[in-house]
């Protein structure tokens, strides 16, 4: 087993950091993918995407790749660096971000916000600056959101789903430049294969989350998670009747909601009513 490493490579930004070090322990510990899958028991194409910086993969298995490579605790020091400061994460919202790099498919319902993987740093830098976060803190938690977006765009993304409640696009941001890149970037996600974006109109009436910002997790397998938040809790949710109440309620909402086509359209029409504000 190799040896206790020192961090020595050159990429500065945490994700690649962690990605690097992995690649380099597997080569020097003379293993291929398939091998390392096969000795520490997932699928070796989970390795090839955290070694490529498509996913960070979950505690569980990079805790499993710190006791196969007799490091200690290093990689998972350095995976939690790259999820975010451990004081940033609550440890369910630690292990929800482990789950969510996994995921096979995801689908969100946003009642307050835009969901963190289909924001702008713009969009990002106001939300977070509203809940009291500044400088340098600011700065990292803007890119750390930001780059959960990558996950959409990789060769192999998975699936996402967002439900919007329109209260949502309403709620414009005061940089009119950043709030108009915002409606850009969410026209120009909703029109990826593997991204659908719906607008739940205030004219669909009442509806079963009208409390509660909603994200699930398709985990390969089989299983179904949930990780439900406010502006005071986030609760991880890994069975039971609960994930069922919440699984049908979702789905009574996407039946109320535009079609895709219908929800591009209205966030379109959003978008040429702030390009032409004069205010703006």
């Amino acid at each position: 087993m190799s040896q206790r490493r020192t961090v020595t490579s050159l990429s500065q930004q945490p994700r690649a950091r962690f990605a690097e070090e992995l690649k380099a322990l597997r080569e020097a510990n003379g293993d291929s993918l398939r091998q390392l899958g096969e000795k520490v028991g997932w699928d070796f194409s989970l390795f090839g995407k955290m070694e490529n910086g498509h996913t960070l993969g979950s505690a569980d298995v990079v805790q499993a790749l710190d006791q196969y490579f007799g490091t200690g605790r290093f990689l998972v020091t350095l995976w939690e660096l790259a999820l975010g400061d451990k004081a940033e994460f609550k440890e369910q919202y630690r292990e929800y971000m482990g789950l969510e790099a996994e995921a096979l498919s995801l689908w969100h319902f946003g009642l307050s916000s835009i969901p963190g993987v289909l924001q702008t740093r713009g969009y990002a830098a106001e939300v977070l600056a509203a809940g009291g976060i500044k400088g340098e803190e600011l700065t990292r938690q803007v890119e750390a959101r930001f780059n959960r977006g990558e996950m959409l765009a990789a060769e192999d993304a998975p699936r996402f789903r967002t439900i919007l409640y329109e209260s949502v696009l309403r709620l414009v941001l005061r940089d009119p430049g950043a709030w108009r890149e915002q409606l850009e970037h969410l026209v120009g996600m909703s029109e990826r294969p593997n991204v659908t974006v719906q607008v739940l109109p205030f004219s669909a009436g009442p509806f079963g989350l009208m409390n509660t910002d909603a994200m699930f997790l398709g985990l390969s397998d089989g299983r179904v998670v949930a990780y439900t938040e406010n502006d005071l809790h986030g609760e991880l949710i890994e069975g039971g009747g609960q994930i069922e109440r919440l699984q049908s309620a979702y789905d009574a909402m996407r039946d109320l909601a535009l079609s895709p086509a219908q929800s591009r359209k209205f966030i379109g029409e959003m978008l040429e009513e702030a390009r032409c504000d004069p205010s703006t």
